[in-house]
This record gives structure tokens, C-alpha cells and sequence, in this order.
């Protein structure tokens, strides 16, 4: 019988407090059914002791000891001197429901068989003493402990965060019931917050449901809240942002629950808040690929990845790695993020076949090298100059990284029979103003030539900004803020069109699958931001207030900087895929024959003349109208 009581739960385990609480618990248990017994007669008989007929009185005394000894094997059986009172639940509760009754029943049932006479209400009014007993014994030690905690946290002058929780489901209750039970928990919850009409004026847990969102800054100011939680794991992505965007208003600290997988997994818990992100503030739901289709065309073969350190390259080789793949290849220039990246997969994927090699795309002699001895069949093209007023600065190198690296990747990957090229390009190839865009759509007019001359399907993905990626504006607007401002915006009516970075290799991979060869993929990324507002949304949510903690400075645009950045050119068409937020453009038609020509001599001017560069690309590229 032993072997199958768990040692940290039986109640004879050799811990003395253990042993301890549970002879203490069983005393208790029987002053309730001595308590009980006798009670239970004296209400039957109207409160008056004299009326008690001295039979009964003498009949539950002998019986005494047999239901004494009947409650504490019970209450083994239902392992009531084993449960952490501090922490009891309504599992507990039913668990003491089903004992009492338990006993009840075995009670009148032996009573009835041995023909022990009593009045019948006794049984009743003895289950119910019983219960009330038991019960209030056993949380009487939650409550008193809470008490006790937030006493102790009052008297230590950590007490002092009111907390607004919106959202009262199950999420919301989860958390409250932590704040209640934890004495590292020293936040103070005032009300809730839920948009269902019905809940509206009710309580939990006895704290009020005060109204829905539209109640949130009456209800901040009303009830002093420091702190808003949003406990909504199941809300859209767009009624996230609109909550957020009621919230920040109050200058409270915003706190968010991750998402639905956390409540299906059991862990909403205070510790699995985190603050309020500006990808909050999207209100666009994320993208959703097609995992088999992604693990179908990679599964059981090499793989590889150029710019694998980068922001897109590092997490295309996140998610690769957790496919069935036969090899992963990377080839990056900056051995820091190489060496980080190598690092992070080897720990998280240790059985992981991982190549990790220092090497530049302009290099073809080492390209060669690399195909000729992992040839890999799939291949993501991720290693490209990106920033704008730097390469108008250094024209030069845009063209010799960006074209002729691309260029060289490509013709390896032909070379050596890879199945698919997906090459990573941007929103700023679309009538481009500035020669790192003009250089992206030459990249692009490499896939689409090299895709006539070659078995190998070649594609080009296409998103906008990239949250959080390496020299985006959130990161700025974040170390400027820290710095106590400015925040510089370049322009009030500037806009973009953004996506994280799991998003944006989500896309990357969907389009491998999809890919037959010549596609542009093109991301539905929703409605464009202003950047002011970004700018806004940041410093509110960092605590600040606009204007009068941090400033805002417009700076003006920079060279080769746009307005607003298109997705498509007017003369391409969308096409529908199988997933509904991404789409296929149709791409320009130009001379293939002529666009290969004219490379040589673009090589020539990047290594040799940098400053004809934007002129000779004028000649290829026929949207490419530089800003002045």
C-alpha cells in the first residue's frame, strides 16, 4: 500500500511539521464532530437543553468514538491532512463536501442497521455542522495567512500599487486570485474592467466590475489606479490596440497577458505579464503560415542561409531549425552575430547539423567553395546593406553588396542545383527615391532573369519595415528615451507600413512553399502608421508624457527618404495564394538581355566612379528617380 501513497504526500512522512499539522487538523476535526453531535440534538430539540431526552444524549455518546474514528479514516481516504491549506481551492472544497457527506451517509447506514435510534433531522443538521466545521477550520488558514501578508506588506510600505485588471474572465480571476494568495504580491486591486453588459455592476472575488473600456479613465482617477492589466488572452489583436490606446491615456503602467496559449496552458500568472510593446498598437492580426507546407519542402535537406546573424537571417534560422531539416548553412560577414546565433542554436538544438561560416556574397571564388561542398537546396538570400542615408552616402557599396552579392548567390545556387532562392527584398525597391531601393529592385530583376535561365525557382518576398530589427526606428526612438529625449521624427505626416520580425520570415517561409518561380510576394500588412504617432504611442507607453518629459524634434528628410513606401508598383497586379494576407505581384516586364549587358559596366562604375553610380542606375532601374 505503501509504494502507491506519494512519499511528499503521506501524511506519515517523517517531516515533524508535516506530522505535526496533521494531528493538529485531526483534533480539530474531532472537537467538530463532538461539537456537531451534540448541536445537532439541541436545535432539534428548540435550543432547550431540558428537552433533550437523556436516551439520544446517551446514544450519540456511546456511538462518539465510532464516528470519530470514522471522520479521521475518511479524511485520510479523501487526503484532507494532506492538501497546502494556504493555497486551498474549490477542488478542496469539493473534496471536504464529498468527505462530510461521506460520512453522513456511512453514519445513518449504521445507524439504521444496528437499529441506533435518533431523531432524522440529526442527520441533517450533523452533515451541515460538520461541513461548516470542517470547511471553516481548514480556510480559516488561507484567510488568516492573506490577512497576515498584506499586513506585513502594508507595515513595510511596499503596499502601494492599486491595480485595475481589464478583463474579468478567467484570465482575470487567475490573477487575482495569485495577488490574493502571494505574499510577494503587493499589488492592491480596486476594480475590473469588462465589456460584457452582464458582469457590469457585479462582483469578483469581491472586487466590482465597474463598467467596460469606456468606464477605464473614470475608473483610473476614481480609484487612484498605478497600474492597468490587460488579462484578455482571447481579444484580437485590434481590440488590444484600442484598449491600449484608452489605457495609455491615463498615464497608468500597462501590463498585458502574452496570448491564449497561456491560459490553455495553465500559466496566466503575474509572472507571465509583460509591458505593453508598440506591436500592441498595430491592430493587425499576425501573420499565420501553413507550418506542414513550410517543414514539406525543407524536410531532410540542406538548407541555407545568408546574412544568418542578422535580424531577418538570425530568425530564419530560428524557425529552420525547428523544422526537420537535413543541414543548416550559414554564411555571414560579421562574426559577432554569427557567433551569437551559433551560439543560441547550438543550445536550444543541440543534435542540430550546424554549418557556420565567416564569408562575404561579394566573394564569388567563396561562394563557389561553400556550394561545391554543401550544396544546398534551399536557399535564403538575407545578406544585404539596408540603411538608407548610409549607402546614399556610399552608393558604391549598395550596388557591390546588394546586386553583385545577390547576383553571385544566385548563379551559385543555379550552379549547383538548388531547388528554390528566396531572396529578401523591401517595400523600398517600389518606385525608389534613394539607391539602396534601386539597388533592392535590381536584386530583384536578378531573381526574375535568373529564374528564365535556370531549373532553380527563383523568388523575391517584399514587406515593409521590420520592428525591433537592427537600426529601425523603434530601437532608436527606445535609446533616445532613455536619454531623456529628444525623440527625433524626420517628418509630422511621414508614414510606413510595419511587421515584426517573426512575421516577416513567417512570409519568407510560406513563399519558399509557394514559389514556382518569378513571384514578388507581397505581405497584406494592414493600414500604414505615422511615425509620429509611433513616436507618441513609445513615450506613453515608457511612463513619459509628451511634451513635457519628453520633446519631440522634426529633423526633416533625409536624403533619399520618402513620404510614404508603396508595396507595388501601379503596373503590378495582386494575385491571391492560399493564405489571405499574402499575395503575389506581377512583376515589370524589362530586357532581360539588356539588364545583363549592362552589369558589367555597373560593376566597373561601384568599384571605380561610386559617384556615377545613381546616374548609371538611372539608365536601369526606370522608376528610380532620386530625391533631391
Amino acid at each position: 500500500m505503501r509504494d502507491f501513497i506519494p512519499k511528499k504526500i503521506n501524511m506519515f512522512h517523517r517531516e515533524p511539521k508535516m506530522i505535526a499539522r496533521a494531528v493538529a487538523l485531526a483534533f480539530a476535526d474531532i472537537f467538530v464532530v463532538v461539537f456537531s453531535a451534540f448541536f445537532s440534538l439541541w436545535i432539534r430539540f428548540d435550543f432547550e437543553y431540558k428537552k433533550v431526552e437523556l436516551k439520544y444524549i446517551e446514544t450519540i455518546a456511546q456511538m462518539l468514538p465510532f464516528v470519530i474514528i470514522l471522520t479521521v479514516l475518511v479524511f485520510i481516504v479523501f487526503r484532507l491532512y494532506q492538501s497546502v491549506w494556504k493555497y486551498a481551492s474549490a477542488n478542496e472544497l469539493i473534496q471536504s463536501a464529498l468527505a462530510v457527506i461521506t460520512i453522513g451517509v456511512i453514519q445513518y447506514a449504521s445507524f439504521m442497521l444496528f437499529q441506533i435510534k435518533v431523531p432524522r433531522s440529526y442527520y441533517v443538521f450533523f452533515m451541515m455542522f460538520q461541513g461548516v466545521g470542517t470547511v471553516g477550520i481548514r480556510f480559516s488558514y488561507r484567510f488568516l495567512r492573506i490577512l497576515k501578508s498584506k499586513r506585513l506588506s502594508k507595515r513595510s510600505g511596499d503596499f502601494t500599487q492599486n491595480v485595475m485588471i481589464v478583463g474579468a474572465g478567467a484570465a482575470g480571476n487567475n490573477l487575482m486570485k495569485e495577488a490574493e494568495s502571494s505574499p510577494f504580491v503587493t499589488m492592491h486591486i480596486k476594480c475590473l474592467i469588462d465589456d460584457d453588459r452582464e458582469r457590469q455592476g457585479k462582483y469578483m472575488r469581491g472586487i466590482p466590475i465597474v463598467g467596460g473600456r469606456e468606464a477605464i479613465p473614470k475608473a483610473a482617477e476614481m480609484y487612484q489606479i498605478d497600474e492597468i492589466i490587460i488579462a484578455l488572452p482571447t481579444a484580437s489583436r485590434k481590440d488590444i490596440k484600442k484598449i491600449v490606446e484608452i489605457c495609455k491615456e491615463t498615464g497608468c503602467k500597462i501590463r498585458i497577458l502574452p496570448g491564449i496559449y497561456q491560459l490553455i496552458n495553465g500559466e496566466v500568472s503575474i509572472s507571465k505579464l509583460r509591458e505593453v510593446e508598440i506591436e500592441d498598437l498595430l491592430g493587425r492580426e499576425p501573420v499565420r503560415i501553413n507550418v506542414d507546407e513550410v517543414a514539406g519542402y525543407i524536410k531532410g535537406k540542406t538548407v541555407m542561409v545568408t546574412g544568418g546573424g542578422g535580424s531577418i537571417g538570425s530568425e530564419l534560422c530560428r524557425q529552420i531549425a525547428a523544422h526537420e531539416r537535413k543541414r543548416l548553412v550559414i554564411v555571414d560577414i560579421y562574426e559577432n552575430n554569427a557567433y551569437d546565433i551559433q551560439q543560441e542554436l547550438r543550445r536550444k538544438y543541440p543534435k542540430l547539423n550546424l554549418i557556420v561560416l565567416i564569408a562575404s556574397v561579394r566573394d564569388e571564388h567563396k561562394l563557389d567553395q561553400i556550394f561545391r561542398k554543401y550544396k544546398p537546396k534551399i536557399v535564403y538570400h538575407a545578406a544585404a546593406h539596408k540603411h538608407v542615408p548610409l549607402m546614399e552616402d556610399s552608393p558604391g557599396e549598395a550596388i557591390k553588396n546588394n546586386v553583385f552579392g545577390t547576383y553571385n548567390t544566385a548563379r551559385m545556387a543555379d550552379k549547383y542545383g538548388a531547388e528554390k532562392f528566396v531572396l529578401v527584398s523591401t517595400d523600398k525597391a517600389v518606385n525608389p527615391t534613394n539607391i539602396m531601393g534601386a539597388s533592392k529592385r535590381m536584386c530583384e530583376m536578378v531573381i526574375q532573369m535568373m529564374n528564365e535561365e535556370s531549373d532553380t525557382d527563383f523568388v523575391a518576398v517584399r514587406f515593409g519595415n521590420v520592428l525591433g530589427s537592427n537600426g529601425s526606428v523603434i530601437p532608436l526612438f527606445k535609446k533616445q528615451i532613455l536619454a531623456g529625449g529628444p525623440v527625433t521624427v524626420t517628418d509630422p505626416d511621414i508614414i510606413r507600413y510595419f511587421m515584426t520580425i517573426p512575421e516577416a520570415v513567417s512570409l519568407i517561409l510560406q513563399a519558399g512553399a509557394y514559389a514556382t518561380g518569378g513571384e514578388i510576394f507581397v505581405l497584406d500588412m494592414g493600414e500604414p502608421v505615422r511615425i509620429l504617432d509611433l513616436a507618441k504611442n513609445l513615450i506613453q507607453l515608457s511612463g513619459y508624457k509628451v511634451g513635457e518629459d519628453i520633446e519631440i524634434v522634426f529633423t526633416g528628410l533625409r536624403p533619399g527618404e520618402k513620404m510614404y513606401e508603396e508595396l507595388l508598383m501601379s503596373e503590378e497586379g495582386l494575385q491571391n495564394t492560399q493564405n489571405e494576407l499574402i499575395h503575389i505581384g506581377k512583376p515589370i516586364d524589362f530586357s532581360r538581355k539588356e539588364f545583363k549587358e549592362k552589369l558589367p559596366r555597373l560593376k566597373e562604375i561601384a568599384e571605380n566612379r561610386p559617384d556615377l553610380v545613381k546616374d548609371y542606375v538611372k539608365e536601369i532601374v526606370s522608376t528610380y528617380h532620386p530625391s533631391k
